[in-house]
């Protein structure tokens, strides 16, 4: 239990009941009969025992009848962190699963991302995924745009309006033979980077920060991911792209870049491998490649979802973890066909088992090893462990209020359940329905305030300058 010394900041509400969470040394962690009281800066004030409700009262300063007491089949959970999402794919979330990765680029997803030109077209469909994310109980996540400047920070601004914690990213692609209409030249994708970051800077959103965003290798010349590893390390910013999804892709990259050794070692010269960098997918990684995500400390997004749905490998979480790279969850929304994180958890309890079939010495992921993947892995992989990813004092109170025996829900409970119990059939059974409410920062997200009409006038008023 955390009970430090007295606060100067007021507390705005206190919760009593079972809290679940995770640390660096356990997997899950649970305090049964806890309170946990957040402060008016939406920092976790202090965690105690629910027989301190009185002493922590008077040291705090709250009325002790002013407890909001959890239900025995309630419990409250770090928010989710999908790692890997993107936010313009949302449009045909579910369809488009018939190909492998290059060609489904070049048949569905190009084209669809070439409309976000068109920012009421953008602003329909990121209004909806940014509001279906924190449904699903997804309080951080790391979108991808398009190439499109102005969407692009319309996204961040919706992101901001509904209160997602979130990491945004113009997308950068000056090669592209597909689609012709979709992609910049070298000297647009980094003026129009550079504008896009020093645009949504200066809009000092406290929870919505831009990443820097090479598609992947293929789409990038060597002089462009250059650019912009030089433009995250000028502005200290987080990296996102792709690597290893796919056998062909993985050729590609090596007939394109013939004098790297291999696809970490294009984004290890162009200063794209950084402490906070997440790469998605690394499911044909070798070892020597993990070795060199260990030494520069970047990070893995494992998307299962995506990697099943477009045949594209089955990355081998244990050894990941075995070479102590930081790894946490994501979507890969529209390669993926949910954009739950509750998704992303029990794919990636099938794909552990799966190997296990492959070769019974494999170590099988526990489903408390995968929840914190969910939630403190997540947190670690994005670097913002510091904020947020588990219940720790001084941390944001980025939470979920879960329900196991919400009203017309999916789960049916028989009898009392121990709180492990309860988290695991949550893990495996529930959905939007038991998320009886969302915080990100002290804030309640969800349910919903109304939003205002008013959010994209200021964009839809204007062009799109990056095209």
């Amino acid at each position: 239990m955390e009970t430090p010394d007295k606060s100067s900041t007021a507390i705005a509400f206190v919760y009593r009941g079972t809290l679940v969470h995770s640390t660096p040394k356990e997997a899950l962690q649970i305090l049964e009969d806890a309170l946990l009281g957040v402060d008016s800066e939406g920092k976790i004030a202090f965690i105690g025992e629910g027989n301190e409700s009185h002493k922590l009262s008077e040291i705090f300063r709250f009325s002790p009848s002013a407890v909001t007491q959890l239900d025995q089949h309630e419990f409250l959970m770090p928010g989710m962190i999908d790692t890997h999402i993107h936010a313009s794919q949302y449009s045909y979330v579910g369809t488009a699963l018939d190909m492998p990765l290059l060609q489904w680029l070049n048949n569905y997803t190009f084209p669809v991302e070439s409309q976000f030109k068109d920012l009421e077209f953008a602003n329909k469909v990121y209004t909806q995924v940014v509001k279906r994310t924190l449904r699903n109980g997804t309080t951080t996540a790391c979108y991808f745009a398009t190439i499109h400047t102005d969407a692009s920070l319309l996204l961040g601004q919706i992101t901001n309006d509904f209160g997602q914690r979130a990491l945004v990213g113009k997308v950068c692609m000056d090669r592209n033979d597909a689609v012709q209409h979709y992609r910049e030249t070298s000297q647009e994708s980094q003026d129009e980077t550079n504008r896009f970051i020093k645009e949504l800077l200066n809009k000092k959103y406290p929870l919505v920060k831009p990443v820097v965003t090479p598609r992947f290798a293929p789409s990038c010349t060597e002089a462009l991911l250059a650019q912009l590893g030089a433009t995250a390390k000028n502005n200290n910013l987080h990296i996102q792209s792709h690597i290893s999804e796919n056998l062909e892709e993985i050729k590609l990259v090596k007939e394109l870049f013939p004098k790297s050794e291999s696809y970490s070692d294009v984004y290890r010269k162009c200063n794209l491998l950084t402490d906070k960098t997440v790469m998605a997918h690394g499911c044909h990684l070798s070892d020597k490649e993990l070795a060199l995500f260990r030494e520069t400390g970047a990070a893995l997004s494992h998307c299962p979802n995506s990697n099943f749905s477009l045949c594209s490998g089955l990355l081998n979480v244990r050894n990941v973890l075995n070479h102590k790279v930081k790894l946490g969850l994501g979507t890969d929304v529209a390669g993926g066909y949910s954009s739950s994180m509750l998704d992303a958890v029990r794919r990636t309890l099938d794909g552990s088992k799966v190997l296990t079939i492959q070769d019974r010495e494999h170590k099988t992921l526990t489903f408390e090893e995968v929840f914190r993947l969910a939630t403190l892995g997540g947190s670690q992989a994005l670097s913002l462990d510091e904020q947020t990813g588990n219940f720790q004092v001084g941390k944001d109170f980025d939470a979920l209020r879960v329900n196991v025996a919400a009203p017309g829900g999916p789960i049916d409970l028989i009898k009392y359940e121990e709180p492990q119990i309860r988290l695991e059939k949550f893990l495996n059974l529930g959905d939007d329905r038991n998320i009886v409410e969302v915080f990100v920062a002290g804030r309640k997200v969800v349910p919903f305030r109304e939003a205002s009409a008013d959010r994209t006038t200021t964009f839809l008023t204007g062009s799109d300058k990056s095209d």
